[in-house]
C-alpha cells in the first residue's frame, strides 16, 4: 500500500480495524485489545521456523515492525 503510513494504521486499529499483514516471511492478524495493548495472531506455519501462536504487543513495538511489514490488508471487525 504506496503512502500508507504507521500514524494511519495506527489510526485504523484505534477505530476497530483488524490489520492482515506479512512479516518476516509469516503471515499475521493485529488488532487492538486495549489502550496500548495489541493481540498479534500467527495466521501461517513453518514447522521450521516456529513462532508463538499469539503475543501480546505495546505500540511502540507495532511500531517498530512497521517499517518490515508487507502485504498489508485491513478489515472492519465484526
Amino acid at each position: 500500500m504506496e503512502g500508507y503510513t504507521f500514524e494511519r494504521m495506527w489510526m485504523d486499529l484505534r477505530d476497530g480495524y483488524q490489520i492482515y499483514f506479512t512479516y518476516i516471511g509469516n503471515r499475521y492478524l493485529l488488532f487492538k485489545t486495549a489502550d496500548n495493548c495489541y493481540t498479534q495472531k500467527l495466521l501461517t506455519e513453518h514447522k521450521r521456523n516456529p513462532q508463538p501462536k499469539m503475543l501480546m504487543l505495546t505500540l511502540k513495538r507495532v511500531k517498530e515492525m512497521f517499517p518490515n511489514m508487507e502485504d498489508i490488508e485491513y478489515k472492519m471487525e465484526q
